[in-house]
């Protein structure tokens, strides 16, 4: 079992930038798979990106790829998420989760963060 903690949200405007921190805990926080997934009002949870637990493989949904940036500390335990060119359109709530490489579907996440508030402004 993990624990996440997420922080870095926040409000900013279209075109700025955002770095999110996930801070893992538990026997596996530094070796297993994590990704972050979104939620925006009114719509289902989304899979946005996603690492291996050496960091080697790196998975980006479409909406991301070019502009959001995944990457981990295993000595600190924590997983990050470079969000550049921010849109409006990537306003939601972000979630660090726990999850199997390549498994894209909420369903599969073994554990989640609290969430994090990212609101971009136009």
């Amino acid at each position: 079992q993990v624990q996440l903690v997420e922080s870095g949200g926040g409000l900013v405007q279209a075109g700025g930038s955002l770095r999110l921190s996930c801070a893992a805990s538990g026997r596996t926080a530094s070796s297993r798979a994590m990704g972050w997934f979104r939620q925006a009002p009114g719509k289902e949870r989304e899979f946005v990106a996603g690492i291996s637990g050496s960091g080697s493989r790196i998975d980006y949904a479409d909406s991301v790829k070019g502009r959001f940036t995944i990457s981990r500390d295993n000595a600190k335990n924590t997983v990050y998420l470079q969000m550049n060119s921010l849109k409006p359109e990537d306003t939601a709530v972000y979630y660090c989760a726990a999850s199997p490489f390549g498994k894209r579907n909420p369903v599969d996440v073994h554990s989640w963060g609290q969430g994090t508030q990212v609101t971009v402004s136009s």
